[in-house]
């Protein structure tokens, strides 16, 4: 069964910050040292705040669980989009990803914006979203690479 992607809840909370863990720590060894998994997994109660005030949508299992979730932070922003890791590399990245592009383009925006690791970069690209430029950053001291990328949003999409 396919799964369904619906408003997120604050019930979905505590659920949303372990699947933003566990994506860190186990799906960007290949990508990023132990001690950058360390930093970034360590951030996971940082992400709260934007599951508050943020648009989000969650991607759910037949039994209404959890698998994977997309957040706006602020509108024109794609703050957050995580996966289990053991659903990752099925279609659900990108179903969250249209849906919310779907989302944005029904509010009038004609652009949105991200922050993508190294992991999503190429979901990203392949969907449409351009590199606007490379960016250096420090999480909890250490040093990563990220990319800003933008994509302009057409009606009728």
């Amino acid at each position: 069964m396919p799964n369904r992607i619906r408003p997120l809840e604050s019930r979905d909370h505590d659920a949303l910050v372990e699947i933003y863990r566990q994506a860190v720590l186990c799906s960007t060894g290949r990508h990023y040292s132990p001690e950058q998994q360390s930093a970034w997994a360590s951030q996971s109660e940082a992400v709260r705040p934007l599951l508050h005030r943020g648009r989000g949508l969650v991607s759910c299992n037949g039994s209404d669980r959890a698998e994977a979730f997309c957040v706006r932070d602020p509108d024109d922003r794609i703050a957050l989009l995580y996966c289990n890791p053991g659903r990752q590399r099925r279609g659900l990245g990108r179903a969250l990803l249209e849906a919310t592009e779907q989302q944005a383009i029904r509010e009038g925006h004609t652009l949105l914006r991200t922050e993508a690791s190294l992991i999503s970069r190429p979901l990203f690209e392949t969907m449409g979203w351009q590199v606007s430029w490379r960016e250096d950053l420090r999480i909890g001291g250490v040093h990563f690479h990220r990319f800003r990328l933008h994509k302009r949003l057409q009606q009728g999409y």
